[in-house]
């Protein structure tokens, strides 16, 4: 059970040290406390753990400060939706919206190679009015002799060009809590030229050490990847570990599945689960068409393979695009075989404009027709 207290409500006050009184009474019932503050106001939700069946809606309603009551129906606490649940289902970040109702694109470089590509990517968005990238500083890879990444070396200039440009959230995947404190001491050492959104790989999606260290920091929000190798039911829980340990502010990626049937792309795609996430959660879902094709195979009608998956993602419902781009495919030290030109860009974000319409179109149909 949840209860929704007052906005912003104080934990020193009168009012929540007295909720907290009644609360301590419950037997076999623990309480944890999150705090969210927003652009305009603090809200403060408190979470019952334990035996709740007993609890009635009407009479917790009616405690010191509580504002709203809400079931847990699913055991994703935090992230999960639950009856009449009415608690928002999107987040702001350094002026940019990430949410189940809107749609935002993050062209970038897989792995960050030289400043040259960084600026020639960062400039390419600009151009299109793009206001978030991906920049790879920090690079898992399946073999210990791949190229791992340049780490804090590049940080200083990525994070400089990303002020020049506009660039207002660079989503950087970290492997470990070092990797985060770096990111921050280089972010303030640029003057906080932009922001960042952490990015889980689905190599570390069961990494819980990893999660919760993660979870605990508030600054930045967080992209996580879905688990390659396991059930989407197991990934959800994984990222209920972040909001768990108290950051909400989770966006669900799809990136395929490892598996021989997904042959011959690189993974199995699984965007037809777009929308299962949105109904089963409220985080924002991102779709990863580069990791689920794996290459720059063309159709027969013209039309590259990540073109159509990433339509395919687009007409379910997909909030964020997570898109490998590179100005120079043939010389880039990850993935360059999956990585789109930067002249391909403008068909790109247009073909995603036309799905993105062709999908309104479906919800106003399907409203039409409820």
């Amino acid at each position: 059970m949840i209860l929704i207290l007052q906005p912003d409500t104080d934990q020193k006050s009168d009012v929540f040290q007295s909720l907290i009184a009644v609360l301590a009474r419950f037997d076999g019932i623990r309480y944890r406390v999150h705090e969210e503050r927003g652009m305009q106001q603090k809200l403060t939700e408190v979470y019952l753990i334990g035996d709740t069946s007993a609890l009635q809606i009407e009479e917790m309603g009616a405690l010191p400060g509580v504002e709203r009551v809400v079931r847990v129906s699913t055991e994703y606490r935090i992230l999960g939706r639950h009856k009449d649940d009415q608690r928002a289902t999107y987040f702001e970040y350094n002026g940019v919206r990430f949410g189940q109702d809107n749609l935002t694109i993050l062209p970038g470089l897989c792995a960050v190679d030289t400043k040259e590509h960084v600026e020639a990517m960062m400039r390419a968005c600009r151009e299109h009015r793009l206001v978030c990238t991906r920049m790879g500083a920090y690079k898992p890879r399946t073999s210990p002799y791949s190229f791992q990444g340049h780490g804090k070396a590049c940080l200083p200039y990525v994070f400089e060009l990303a002020g020049k440009y506009g660039i207002k959230v660079v989503a950087m995947e970290v492997t470990c809590e070092a990797h985060v404190e770096e990111i921050c001491q280089a972010l303030r050492t640029s003057g906080d030229a932009t922001g960042v959104m952490l990015q889980i790989g689905t190599r570390n999606t069961q990494n819980f050490e990893l999660l919760k260290s993660v979870g605990r920091q508030r600054e930045f929000p967080v992209l996580f990847k879905r688990g390659f190798g396991i059930t989407l039911e197991e990934s959800l829980n994984a990222a209920e570990y972040l909001a768990s340990e108290g950051n909400r502010n989770v966006v669900f990626a799809l990136r395929g599945v490892q598996t021989e049937k997904g042959a011959p792309h690189r993974n199995l795609v699984d965007f037809s689960h777009v929308p299962v996430v949105k109904r089963l959660t409220r985080m924002p879902v991102c779709i990863d068409p580069s990791h689920s094709v794996g290459s720059r195979d063309r159709a027969p009608d013209g039309l590259l393979d990540v073109f159509h998956v990433t339509a395919q993602g687009i007409i379910a419902g997909a909030n964020l695009v997570l898109a490998d781009f590179h100005p120079v495919p043939e010389v880039a030290l990850v993935d360059g075989a999956q990585a789109l030109r930067l002249e391909e860009l403008p068909h790109y974000l247009e073909d995603i404009h036309t799905t993105r319409e062709a999908y309104q179109k479906r919800l106003a149909l399907g409203g039409a027709a409820g």
